[in-house]
This record gives structure tokens, C-alpha cells and sequence, in this order.
């Protein structure tokens, strides 16, 4: 079954991803390995949380193929991995498209409504009174 060109072949993936979305402590994690690797340690250092707390979260991004890890030394870095997130992109991207004539008619009626509101309620300046 196809539903904007998207094959629900690929559910399993996907639900993966935004579920591990869904917390935003994974959030903030993906956020900081945006900006390069990190170790468990480093990740853990901003939040109120026990590093196996953070190692649980690691666990589910990387079951969610957002995470990798390798091996430097004593070192375990943490890598953030962009396909995941560029798949879900282009989910969302399909109904943003298909969604788009209707926000650009919602915004136009906005507009137009905005409009009449502005002309009633322009204040009335007082009228002079003939003497």
C-alpha cells in the first residue's frame, strides 16, 4: 500500500526514529552530537541523570540507527548518523507538499478576515457640533 509515494514497507524504520524522537532527552543528545562526537561521560554532563540513565537513551537511538559508536583508545565516542533523520525528513516532507495549497488558502482567508476586522474597527473621530 502506497500512500504519498510512501512504501509502509519502511514502517519499522521510521517508527523507530520518531519514537526515539519522542523524548527530549534524545533530543538534546542528538543536538549535542550534532556538533561533534562525544563520549557517555561528555553527553551526560548537562543533565540531572546518571550516565547509565544516558547509556539507556544511547541504546535506544542506536537501535533507531541515529547513534553509532566506535572505538579511539579507552575512548567509546558517539557519533551521530544522519540517514535515519533524512528518511523521516522526507516523510515529512511528502504531507508538508501535499498539505501546502491548504495552508496557503487558510492563510489568504487569514488575510482576508484580518482585513475586514482592520476596517471595522478603525476608530470614528467625533464629530464636530454645529452651533
Amino acid at each position: 500500500m502506497q500512500l504519498l509515494g510512501y512504501e509502509w514497507a519502511d514502517d519499522s524504520r521510521l517508527d523507530a526514529t520518531f519514537a526515539a524522537l519522542a523524548d527530549p532527552t534524545r533530543r538534546a543528545i542528538l543536538a549535542r552530537l550534532a556538533q561533534g562526537d562525544a563520549s557517555v561521560t561528555e553527553l551526560a554532563k548537562p543533565f540531572a541523570m546518571s550516565q547509565p540513565a544516558i547509556s539507556k537513551h544511547l541504546k535506544v537511538l542506536e537501535r533507531a540507527g541515529l547513534v553509532s559508536r566506535s572505538r579511539d583508545a579507552q575512548r567509546r565516542p558517539c557519533r551521530i548518523e544522519a540517514e535515519p533523520l533524512a528518511a523521516a525528513n522526507d516523510w515529512l516532507e511528502r504531507y508538508r507538499e501535499a498539505l501546502e495549497p491548504s495552508f496557503q488558502r487558510l492563510d489568504a482567508l487569514l488575510e482576508e478576515m484580518q482585513g475586514k476586522t482592520t476596517r471595522r474597527r478603525q476608530p470614528k473621530l467625533p464629530r464636530k457640533k454645529n452651533r
